[in-house]
């Protein structure tokens, strides 16, 4: 224990808890990083790194359980030493004393590695690891925990790599099994952390953490320099939490500052899922307190006989006063605001003397307190705003009857109501304009969810389902402002998928050819896309399609050695006629005529090592099979499913830029797997405030392609923006692309309630 730190019996227990947590999960964590190795074995790739895979696997067969093993070892030592665990000589050059010294690159090597796991541990586990923090703190009454404390992630991460190379591993396999790893880990200590956590709430440690005392402000920032100490990867400008050199975390996160990666701390984040998890948790803690079985989920309660009568009149007097003016086509009546709220608090009140336990009292009170924030919500126009209080009885009856609805962001009623708000809810008066067809079907989904009454969450779900349909519909089809964009969207998708699949069987089918490399790297990089953009233009099989792909068998028939006479003849022959088709082929990609010249340059450099014979000779039967399999290509396509368009593959998109479309290409910051995550996350029909090229103007999510590899955003006026997952990603961490609403509407909605529940509890059993 460290000297001044009152020694706390519960916090050592807790310590030895995360540890034995995590030992549990070694074995499995091992297990999945040598399948992974293993199933690399199997993926096409250059000789050399095939060997070095082959190579790996064979060593993680014979190290894998020696690896689990150290690091067990490891944990269960730094579980002994408890707070401080590890020893000045463990520490890196730099990190125990001041002086200066030269560093070997093996260390520089590891403390790189080192951090890069710390890193993505926090990205995913730095929140339960706060809530962690400030309970042990609390517990030894201490300002912090100590830089090299067994709880924090960069301990773990020493440790395992420390137990890798231990076992006769070296860092080239560790770099090439890293994102697992890194996947892993993070799972496994976000799990140990929240274990941790329950277990200390079990023991009346602080259950409502305040993170206030944590909050600090670098020297001289304003709210990009407000972060969270000690949260790994959210650390202030300058500084780290753990004791690996602050050179080594600018190398692991790419070259830019620290800072610029935690000012996401002030700004909406993915874990806002996390933020409202804690309103509905303090709304069930409030009510728990007046009500000790409110928050139980265990079993579905049945609603009293008088209370679903009443619901039921409620529900046909609310059709009856908001329903469909005569004549008025699909048109619901005019209410203003006011009057609605008067008509819903008339029922309520009905409803409450209807009610036969307290707990009925209570839900009916908290459903309403919502209903009142979500139609008083001036973003949500007015035509739509009566459907929304139409839904007010089928979300009681379901709330009555399935308490988690209360419990749990993600019940159906919920998940629908937060949907279509998203959809419809704008910026201000001029943007928020919710088309006829849209109109339409938040009608329709309302009347069906009134018709079957007795299905509780089954209707929700089913209406919700219908409802991302439809929106994926209406964007493609219906929507003026989106129909082109999401065209020219689903074409680009479609050109690089198939320039991906392209260049995978093309590697597959050269892998076993003496090929030059320049030509290699011609037909991967180039005209594997130039046959996918013959092949969205005419079709796989027309006849544009296959001249290209008779063209590539010219080229690696003209680059293999030519050692008579009769061969040089018939490439001379050959060569005006497959040159034009180069330059036509580049040029219907979009390739500029300086970038042309260059590419035919390197070829004609490769003709002239095979005049010369420097060139491998291809003997003709692999030529004619490789012709058999080039005229077949589409059949040995990898499933498009399976092609991820990533910034290793496709590096710029930006020559698809049009006057009908921006491709975003460049700006943001380098993105942390949680946003990555939180890219994959945002779904179609929400809108943002996008920042780019001068502009800061609200954007709708209107498209996202398979896999939510490619974005298109589109502003009210019509201008279509695409984003690939990377660059989406990279602008969502430097908040260059922020969500409209900081939370969800059923969400603000529950806090709202909660305020007025916290100001006067007795609301509940009035």
């Amino acid at each position: 224990m460290t000297p001044g730190v009152a020694p706390s019996p519960i916090a050592q227990q807790a310590r030895r808890r995360y540890a034995e947590h995590l030992i549990a999960g070694l074995a499995g964590v091992a297990s999945a990083v040598v399948e992974t190795g293993r199933a690399l074995q199997d993926k096409p790739s250059i000789p050399a790194t095939a060997l070095m895979r082959r190579d790996l696997a064979k060593a993680l067969s014979l190290s894998g359980a020696a690896w689990q093993q150290s690091m067990a070892e490891g944990v269960r030592r730094f579980a002994q030493q408890g707070a401080t665990a590890t020893k000045s000589s463990d520490l890196p050059p730099g990190a125990a004393s001041a002086g200066l010294s030269l560093v070997d690159d093996d260390t520089i090597e590891r403390e790189i590695l080192t951090s890069r796991l710390a890193l993505a541990i926090m990205d995913r586990a730095s929140w339960e690891f706060s809530d962690l923090r400030s309970r042990i703190s609390t517990l030894e009454k201490r300002g912090e925990l100590d830089t090299n404390d067994m709880l924090r992630a960069h301990v773990l991460a020493r440790v395992v790599l420390d137990g890798w190379r231990g076992a006769g591993l070296n860092n080239e396999g560790w770099r090439e099994l890293q994102a697992v790893v890194h996947d892993e880990f993070a799972h496994l200590v976000e799990e140990a952390y929240h274990e941790t956590n329950r277990w200390l709430i079990s023991q009346k440690v602080l259950p409502e953490v305040d993170l206030r005392p944590f909050i600090r402000r670098s020297r001289g920032a304003g709210n990009s320099g407000m972060t969270m100490s000690g949260g790994g990867a959210q650390v202030a400008e300058g500084q780290t939490s753990g004791s690996f050199p602050e050179s080594s975390v600018r190398g692991a996160l790419g070259g830019q500052r620290v800072g610029d990666e935690t000012r996401l701390m002030t700004r909406a984040s993915p874990l806002r899922r996390e933020h409202a998890g804690e309103v509905l948790g303090r709304l069930n803690n409030l009510v728990g307190r007046q009500l000790p079985g409110f928050a139980d989920t265990a079993q579905i309660r049945q609603a009293s006989p008088g209370l679903v009568y009443a619901i039921n009149e409620a529900q046909v007097g609310v059709q009856q006063r908001l329903g469909v003016r005569p004549g008025s086509g699909d048109t619901a009546q005019a209410v203003s605001t006011p009057v609605l709220l008067a008509e819903l608090q008339q029922r309520k009140q009905a409803l409450k003397q209807a009610a036969s336990t307290p707990i009925e009292r209570a839900t009916i009170e908290i459903v309403a307190m919502m209903f009142q924030a979500i139609l008083t919500e001036d973003r949500i126009p007015a035509a739509i705003r009566v459907w929304f209080a139409r839904l007010q009885m089928p979300v009681l009856r379901v709330a009555v009857s399935e308490p988690d609805f209360f419990a749990t962001i993600d019940h159906p009623a919920r998940r629908l109501i937060d949907r279509m708000g998203a959809c419809v809810m704008g910026f201000d008066s001029s943007t928020e304009n919710a088309g006829e067809a849209l109109s339409k079907e938040v009608k329709r989904v309302v009347q069906v969810v009134e018709a079957y009454p007795d299905t509780g969450r089954r209707v929700f779900q089913t209406v919700l389902i219908e409802f991302e349909k439809f929106l994926e519909h209406y964007f493609k089809n219906e929507n003026e402002a989106t129909r082109k964009g999401v065209s020219l969207a689903q074409q680009i998708e479609q050109r690089e998928t198939l320039a991906i699949q392209y260049t995978i069987e093309l590697r597959r089918m050269l892998n076993e050819v003496p090929v030059q490399e320049d030509v290699r790297q011609f037909l991967f990089q180039v005209w594997a896309d130039v046959l996918a953009t013959t092949a969205v233009r005419y079709g796989q099989q027309a006849e544009q399609t296959k001249a290209i792909k008779r063209a590539a068998t010219d080229v690696i028939w003209s680059a293999g050695a030519k050692v008579t006479r009769e061969e040089r003849a018939e490439v001379i022959r050959r060569l005006p006629p497959l040159l034009k088709t180069l330059r036509d082929g580049m040029a219907s990609a979009g390739m500029s005529a300086e970038k042309q010249d260059e590419h035919i340059q390197v070829l004609n450099n490769s003709l002239a090592a095979a005049f010369t014979a420097k060139a491998a000779v291809i003997p003709s039967d692999r030529l004619d099979d490789l012709t058999e399999r080039l005229e077949s290509l589409e059949e040995l396509l990898p499933d498009a499913a399976d092609v991820k368009i990533d910034e290793s593959i496709v590096l710029d998109l930006s020559g698809h830029e049009s006057s009908e479309l921006e491709v975003v290409a460049e700006g943001g910051s380098m993105p942390t797997p949680a946003m990555l995550a939180w890219a994959r996350e945002l779904q179609v029909g929400s809108w943002y405030m996008l920042d780019y090229r001068g502009r800061n103007e609200p954007v709708q999510l209107s498209w996202q392609g398979m896999r939510r590899q490619l974005s298109l955003f589109v502003t009210p006026q019509g201008r279509c923006v695409l984003f690939q997952q990377q660059r989406l990603a990279a602008f969502l961490q430097a908040g260059l692309l922020l969500p409209a609403q900081e939370e969800s509407l059923t969400v603000r909605a529950t806090r709202t309630a909660l305020a007025k529940l916290d100001a006067d509890p007795s609301r509940l059993l009035n």
